[in-house]
C-alpha cells in the first residue's frame, strides 16, 4: 500500500510493505495509511485474496444505511449475486469514529466478510476482493456501477430480476477471464 497520501499523487517512492498485521516492514520517515488494517485484516484470512479495492463512493454507502441489499443487478457486476453482507463497526466495538484503524477492527471486518467478494461498512464505504489487482479494480468500479443501475430500477417499481446466484457465479467466471479488456482501457485513462 501507499504511504498515506492521496490516491493522485503516489509515486514508486510511496509504495510500503506491510506485515499481516498491518505493520509497515521498513517506512522509515513514510507514515502508514491508517486503514492499512482493513487490508491487513483481509489478507490474514483469505489466502485466495491476493488484491482488496477500498472505496467510499457515494452511489454504494446507501446499501450500508438500510436494509435493503446490493444485488447483482447485470453482468458485469455478477460477482454481487454470492451476496453482499454489511459489517456494522458498533456491534462489535461500540461508538467509533468509523475508521478501520487496529489489527482487531480489521480482523472483525475480515470475519464479516467471510467469503463474499464484496463488504459493505455502515456509514463507510466498501471492500472489494479478488485474486489479482485487476480483479479487485472491475469489482469496486462495478459495485459502484450497479448500485446506481439497482436504485434506477427500484425507482421503476416492480419485482427486480437480478442475477441469482448461479447465474453470478457463471458470468463471474467470464468476467474474471476476460477483466484485461477493461483494465488496459481504464490503465490507458490514467496515463
Amino acid at each position: 500500500m501507499s504511504r498515506s497520501l492521496a490516491p493522485e499523487l503516489v509515486s514508486a517512492d510511496d509504495i510500503l510493505e506491510f506485515t499481516l498485521t498491518g505493520e509497515p516492514i521498513d517506512a522509515g520517515d513514510r507514515r502508514p495509511f491508517i486503514e492499512r488494517f482493513l487490508h491487513a485484516g483481509i489478507y490474514a484470512k483469505r489466502a485466495d485474496v491476493m488484491a482488496v479495492a477500498h472505496g467510499h463512493s457515494a452511489a454504494v454507502i446507501p446499501f450500508s444505511l438500510v436494509h435493503t441489499p446490493m444485488r447483482a443487478t447485470y453482468h458485469n457486476a455478477a460477482f454481487l449475486a454470492a451476496g453482499v453482507p454489511v459489517f456494522d463497526i458498533r456491534e462489535r466495538f461500540g461508538a467509533t469514529d468509523i475508521v478501520i484503524s487496529s489489527a482487531e477492527k480489521g480482523a472483525a471486518l475480515a470475519d464479516a466478510l467471510g467469503d463474499k467478494h464484496v463488504l459493505l461498512l455502515r456509514a463507510h464505504g466498501f471492500v472489494a476482493v479478488a485474486p489479482t489487482l485487476q480483479a479487485a479494480v472491475f469489482r469496486a468500479i462495478f459495485t459502484e456501477v450497479s448500485a446506481r443501475v439497482q436504485l434506477q430500477a427500484a425507482l421503476l417499481g416492480g419485482p427486480m430480476a437480478a442475477l441469482d446466484e448461479e447465474e453470478g457465479r457463471k458470468a463471474d467466471a467470464i468476467n474474471l477471464a476476460t477483466v484485461g479488456r477493461s483494465w488496459e482501457l481504464w490503465k490507458k485513462r490514467v496515463t
